[in-house]
């Protein structure tokens, strides 16, 4: 029964263990968050070992005896320490390995799924030889300090945890560049069990076998230097006087041998004179022995002696520093082969995303060192390549859509290096072009493209790499990409900006807002997406109101326009023009009114299409369509608009577009408006001659709608200053302010 008793012990310690160690990263960065400790360097290691310390005291009082780490087992048991024997470390081990297999399957059941990607267990970040030898050595390390710490430690327990806790976290910064670390083959085993890889041999060979090496070698090397500190080969007065022969070493020496003990040494002769105890051989009289002892009280100890005599706390003090140093000499180097071709934690790492717009496709290549930080590809932070027309321009020709992908694969795949391709996710995000086609056309395109990267690419293509993104996601990506090049992510959220992205199809706002405003946002009706997302980024929850506006992008807007005028002449076409627009395969009658394009008269009909001060509004404060507009707050004093915004403000003359940044005003939209509708055709391009000849009959139209979504729609005043943005400064370097860099920081996270 003692047996089966241990057995569920550590069972059930096991699995607490595995539920509670999981979320030490949220625990983390909830303490930080709470107060206010970002950016302050020694935090989390500070709150992590602090929760270690706390979570090994309860465990203590709460299971005893019982442990969850079998190597810690086997290595008391290889040491002599009474306790266990090979039966019952057989019943203990697969007890231990089952209770960490529920615990893995339980955090990941019952955690909210926002919370889900901040837990994770060890994982292999480098060859499987260089990870053997990393956690052999990890395990040789911690295993030494354990024994040391609790057999020759200090005798306070909770003297003794706090070194425990100190050690563990030590050891675990670090192995985290090599195999997470584990140290443990119990909770190793919950966690590849989780993902199907606990029957692999590199599973095995790294976290069983290596842990069980590392862990007995470390009791052998102690229960070695355990004799050796306490069998003192010194001489004694006995093996000075060859004349006599104590007898009671006979004795101890059977007696240390019945009873299985180490027997202390005898003390040396100097240590008797250090004490005055020692009798002069040379004199019988009482004088004699009084001056020896004085000379022997008055004499200086010899370094020898000292050495000695403070033999333990000298031990105590060395040993983990030697230990200490040899972790960090033996430990493999990350610039191993694996490496340097992308395996290790240490390496570049590559991303390429597809964005799918409606009104054309592009591409971005993305390469980011271990801290997450861009790397320069050649001359750039980034390839980009982009083509007309998108995916959606071709409806009901699924193979035609994927191959117009072809040129900007084989480009974007060609600036991996070879090795690292079958490493780099690769991910196609459709946005609003395609989600206007409706399910089955859109599913059949993009079922196109994942047969296209399957039978082309050697790029590491996912499940869900060929999506549809939902409006949240495009928004919070752009959201998340501007904020990480302007250095803003892990500052309250007052400190943030907040993005406008007009794009083709629809247009997403995405500003964070106080905890206050997410708690009171409104509920979204039955298939809409939730107003508010919390995201964790740089040690800081973000609760973010992020919604994106389908059939409001500039070309969707276009046709919602024209549908107000139902087939008759539009007064926001530029006079002169009578044709067809087409989007998403249906055509509009774009003719100018016969007395010629009007920005108030055009006012009223782009008000009219974005339902603008419509009764479907039941929220204290709407944008347009009844859509709550997030509350305001600091998150949006600093607004940066992106996409079309820049592009027609630069066609449109207003702003210089070899400048990756502009300030401007939503006035300056209304008054480049005012020309381009006064304008005819015929003076099209010499007013504007940066806009492409397809856009022109549109000018009038597309800044006179630009103007009112920001003022009428999301509120903006006309003098207020914002801030277009077509790429950010980052570092010595611009990128393009676009959702893609978002999706590519959550791609190579996930690696």
């Amino acid at each position: 029964m003692g047996v089966v008793k241990s057995a569920t012990g550590d069972m059930l310690m096991t699995f607490s263990w595995v539920v509670l160690s999981a979320t030490f990263g949220l625990q983390t960065t909830e303490i930080i968050s709470a107060a206010g400790l970002h950016g302050v360097t020694w935090a989390p290691l500070a709150i992590t070992t602090f929760l270690i310390f706390v979570y090994v005291s309860l465990f203590t009082v709460v299971f005893g005896s019982a442990s969850f780490n079998p190597t810690g087992n086997a290595a008391f048991y290889a040491a002599g320490i009474p306790g266990d024997t090979l039966f019952t470390l057989a019943i203990r081990l697969p007890a231990q390995a089952a209770g960490a297999a529920g615990g893995a399957l339980a955090i990941m059941e019952f955690i909210p799924e926002k919370y889900k990607h901040m837990i994770s267990g060890p994982s292999l970040l480098v060859d499987v030889h260089t990870g053997a030898i990393a956690e052999t050595i990890l395990s040789f390390g911690i295993t030494f300090a354990v024994l040391l710490i609790i057999l020759k430690g200090p005798r306070r327990l909770l003297a003794k945890t706090l070194l425990l806790s100190l050690a563990t976290i030590c050891f675990v910064v670090a192995g985290s560049k090599y195999t997470g670390p584990a140290m443990n083959p119990a909770i190793a085993f919950g966690w590849a069990y989780m993902t199907s890889s606990h029957n692999t041999w590199d599973h095995f060979y790294v976290y069983w076998i290596s842990s069980f090496v590392g862990a007995l070698s470390a009791a052998l090397v102690f229960l070695s230097l355990s004799i050796i500190c306490e069998i003192n080969p010194s001489p004694t007065i006995a093996d000075l006087d060859p004349s006599k022969d104590p007898p009671q070493s006979v004795k101890t020496s059977a007696s240390s041998a019945t009873t299985n003990k180490i027997r202390y040494r005898s003390p040396s002769a100097s240590e008797l004179l250090e004490s005055g105890l020692a009798t002069s051989p040379t004199s019988d009289s009482d004088n004699g022995a009084k001056m020896t002892a004085k000379r022997a009280i008055g004499r200086h100890d010899s370094v020898p002696d000292k050495i000695r005599r403070h033999r333990g706390l000298l031990l105590v003090i060395s040993i983990p520093i030697v230990l200490i140093t040899l972790v960090i000499l033996l430990m493999p180097g990350t610039t191993s082969e694996y490496a340097l071709n992308g395996g290790g934690s240490g390496s570049k790492k590559y991303a390429v995303i597809f964005d799918a717009g409606s009104s054309g496709s592009r591409v971005h290549v993305y390469c980011f060192d271990k801290n997450l930080d861009l790397v320069p590809l050649e001359n750039e932070l980034e390839l980009f390549l982009q083509l007309k027309p998108g995916l959606s321009a071709y409806p009901n020709d699924p193979r035609q859509s994927a191959n117009s992908l072809v040129t900007l694969l084989d480009k974007a795949e060609d600036s991996v290096p070879n090795e690292l391709r079958p490493k780099t996710p690769v991910r196609v995000g459709a946005t609003a072009g395609l989600r206007a086609l409706g399910h089955e056309a859109s599913e059949n395109i993009l079922q196109a493209v994942r047969e296209l990267l399957k039978d082309r690419s050697r790029l590491k293509t996912e499940a869900n790499a060929v999506t549809v993104l939902d409006g949240t996601q495009e928004g919070s990506y752009q959201w998340v990409t501007i904020n990480y090049l302007l250095k803003t992510l892990g500052k309250p959220y007052s400190e943030t900006v907040g993005v406008v992205d007009l794009g083709g199809g629809s247009v997403q706002m995405a500003y964070a807002i106080s905890e206050k405003d997410a708690a009171t946002a409104p509920k979204p009706l039955q298939g809409e997406d939730s107003y508010v997302r919390e995201m964790y980024l740089k040690g800081r929850k973000y609760f973010l109101y992020v919604h994106s506006y389908l059939h409001y992008g500039l070309l969707a807007a276009r046709a919602e326009i024209l549908k107000v005028s139902e087939g008759s002449n539009n007064p926001c076409i530029v006079t002169g023009y009578d044709g067809t627009y087409k989007y998403g395969g249906t055509a509009f009658k774009a003719a100018a009114s016969p007395s010629g394009a009007s920005v108030d008269e055009c006012k009223r009909v782009a008000l009219k299409a974005l339902k603008v001060n419509d009764s479907v509004c039941t929220h204290m404060k709407c944008t347009f369509g009844g859509v709550w507009n997030g509350g305001g707050g600091g998150g949006q004093k600093n607004m940066f608009v992106a996409s079309f915004f820049f592009d027609r403000a630069a066609e449109a003359g207003f702003v210089d577009p070899s400048q990756p940044v502009a300030t401007v005003r939503p006035a300056d939209f209304e008054k480049a408006a005012n020309q381009a509708c006064n304008m005819k055709m015929g003076e099209g391009k010499t007013k504007f001659p940066r806009v492409e000849e397809d856009n022109l009959p549109y000018l009038c139209l597309d800044l006179v709608y630009q103007y009112t979504l920001l003022v009428d729609g999301f509120g903006l005043k006309p003098s207020q200053t914002i801030t277009l943005v077509k790429k950010v400064k980052y570092g010595e370097h611009a990128v393009e302010a676009a959702w893609p860099l978002g999706s590519a920081i959550e791609a190579v996270s996930s690696l």
